[in-house]
This record gives C-alpha cells, structure tokens and sequence, in this order.
C-alpha cells in the first residue's frame, strides 16, 4: 500500500518551521491559517484538516502517514480513520504516558494529555470539535512509557488499557486482529542514541531494538494509519537524531 505522507509543521498551536525541509513534492503540507489566540481551537483547525488528508488517503487506497510537532495531531488521524469507516486498535510508542487529565497534571501542558483524550478522560474539546469518538482502552497498547507522573501512573494503572513496559514484547505476543494505527513518539528513544527531544526520559530502546519490533508490526500486522511526533529539530543542528528517526519510521511504511 502506498503511504500518503501529511506533514503538519506545528507544535501545539505554534508554527515548528524546523520540520519543513521534510517536504517532498508528493507530500500534503497541513499548513492552515490558524485565527485567534485560544490554542485549543487553533489546533482544532489542524486536526480536522489533517483528518481530511487521512480520510482521503485511506479512500484512495493508501496508508496515511502523519508527521507533527506533537501528540495531539493523533486526534486528527483518529478523526481521519472513522470518517473513514475504521476503528483500529492503536499502539502507541512513548517515553511519557500522555495519559493526563487537568486533574492529574503538574504542568498544564496539555501534550501530555492526548492519550487521556482520546480514550476519553479528561480535556474533551479537541475531540468534539471535530466530532472524534473516543477509543476503548481494550483497543490501547501503550508501550515503554517509563517516565510516568504519579496521579498519571494511578489513572494508567486503574484503566483497561494494555501497557507494556518494555516495547520487546511484541516480539512474544500475538497482536490484536483487525487495523491497527501505530504512533511513534520518537522520545520513546534512549536519549544517549537520539538525544534532540524536548522531554528526554533516560534508558528507553534504542534503534536496533525499535527496528526489529517495527519490522515485526509491518510484517505480522495489518497496519492502516502511522503517526509520528517529531523530534525538537531545533536541537538538532547536524540532523542525526532526525535521520535515525525518520530511518527508523520507515521501516512501518517503506
């Protein structure tokens, strides 16, 4: 299947003009004009313009293959794949749970809320303005997550979703049938191999390690959306950690 690759060159809200040299001429660039100062509606905007590109993408016969600044863009693939008439078992590569709420947060920082979100809990704005039903956690593998908040870790724990600790064993384990989407966070990564992330959390898998597991989800799975969230590429001035990244995402598509 022939991926469709959407670039949405934004952290949050906020233009990351560091990700636009990804652009090949192929690619859809989500690049709408964002009006007014509230964030969430904003990124709104993105995502039901990125859930369009993953719609379409997925009507044309294609793997839809988002890249953004942050997690929250996964709203919007989600968005995509049920317009789209799927409703995927989601793998979600992270060194963070994402798994906040306003409840349970010490920052605020609503990038650490989106899986929260989209299985429901929390902070419902960015899935409603684009009409997103939330995931069952039955559907949710959430996997490494090694630097967890406290309130988050009790919310991980007390919920239905599937976490796996160390990210190897899906190479012992029988993945879930029907479509799956797999996001791969890149701080998933040991920060000693690929150090340019906003939130590096030590130990984590390295790339030989993400390689052989990604090979193995192309191979045994029926993967239908990727999504990816970024590096910080404004740490990254010589672009290593963006190479092993990129190098390393493809292996789900390529």
């Amino acid at each position: 299947m022939k991926p469709t690759m959407i670039l949405t060159p934004y952290f949050i809200d906020q233009r990351s003009p560091g990700l636009d040299h990804l652009v090949a001429p192929d690619w859809i660039v989500n690049r709408p004009e964002l009006l007014g100062d509230d964030p969430q509606a904003r990124m709104a905007v993105l995502h039901g313009k990125l859930a369009e590109s993953v719609e379409t993408g997925i009507r044309e016969d294609r793997l839809p293959v988002s890249i953004a600044g942050d997690c929250c863009a996964a709203i919007g693939v989600l968005g995509g794949l049920q317009r789209a008439g799927i409703y995927p078992h989601l793998i979600w590569f992270d060194a963070h749970g994402d798994f906040n709420t306003w409840e349970t947060t010490p920052s605020g920082f609503l990038g650490g809320m989106p899986l929260a979100m989209l299985t429901g809990r929390g902070e419902q704005t960015l899935l409603e303005a684009n009409q997103v039903h939330p995931l069952e956690d039955e559907k949710v593998i959430l996997t490494d997550a090694r630097d967890l908040d406290p309130g988050e870790r009790e919310t991980v724990e007390g919920s239905r979703i599937c976490h796996l600790e160390d990210p190897r064993s899906f190479l012992e384990r029988e993945l879930p049938r029907g479509p799956l989407w797999v996001h791969f966070d890149t701080d998933v990564m040991d920060p000693e191999e690929c150090p340019a992330m906003n939130f590096p959390a030590p130990g984590g898998p390295g790339a030989d390690t993400l390689g052989e597991i990604f090979r193995f989800l192309r191979r045994e799975g029926q993967i239908r959306a990727l999504s990816l969230s970024s590096w910080a590429p404004e740490l990254d001035p010589n672009g290593r950690s963006g190479k092993i990244c990129l190098d390393l995402f493809s292996l789900l598509y390529n």
